[in-house]
């Protein structure tokens, strides 16, 4: 049995449950300082790069295409929800669909990867397994849809509309999605200039300390 028993105990019982609990929150993933420069996001935010990498070696899925579509899903929150059902107008009544975490992956997708991939641990609140998750599925596009790596536009709308979904063309009635499947190419496009610049000193760190580099 434990020592920390009894009335006498309480106030070190609760003094312990204070410090985990604020292990947690100061523990607890928050979203990039500038999401808007990958460079900076992989500066700030340690081993992202590193996963980002592997992911894009394991599927051959572009690492700014994977983190343009992040970006515009979750804006990196890592407990990101879409948007409620009000009953009458006011009443939180459920939310709008079953998307999740850092992909806004749907239930029924994100099992299908975790069968598909043996991960059944992963999580949609872990960056790691989220961005995984994204290179798998613009992977499964490519290979079923014949999409080309680097086409963000076309990636994005059969992430947002699904494979079926996109070979259909539902999209093609959507100007909403449509424009926003322009703004993740263009996010898409921007980081991949700016990886370019920096991608030598993230392979690299500290490299410039050298003199003789």
């Amino acid at each position: 049995m434990s020592g920390l028993t009894g009335p006498r105990h309480l106030p070190r019982r609760l003094a312990l449950v204070l410090v985990t609990a604020l292990s947690l929150t100061a523990c607890a993933t928050t979203p990039p300082t500038n999401p808007d420069n990958l460079c900076d996001i992989f500066y700030e935010k340690d081993g992202w790069y590193e996963q980002a990498k592997r992911t894009e070696q394991r599927w051959g899925a572009p690492i700014h295409v994977k983190m343009a579509i992040m970006r515009h899903e979750s804006a990196f929150r890592h407990n990101a929800k879409p948007p409620r059902y009000y009953f009458l107008g006011f009443i939180p009544w459920g939310y709008i669909s079953s998307a999740e975490g850092y992909p806004q992956a749907l239930d029924g997708t994100w099992r299908r990867y975790q069968r598909e991939n043996n991960r059944r641990a992963a999580s949609r609140h872990d960056f790691d397994d989220s961005l995984d998750f994204i290179g798998w599925y613009l992977h499964t596009s490519k290979r079923q849809i014949g999409l080309s790596s680097g086409d963000t536009y076309s990636h994005y709308l059969a992430y947002h509309e699904g494979q079926t979904g996109f070979k259909r063309g539902s999209w093609k009635a959507k100007p909403s999605v449509q424009r926003y499947a322009q703004r993740v190419a263009a996010t898409a496009n921007r980081y991949e200039s700016q990886l370019s610049e920096c991608r030598a000193g993230l392979e690299n760190p500290g490299r410039w300390w050298w003199p003789f580099s």
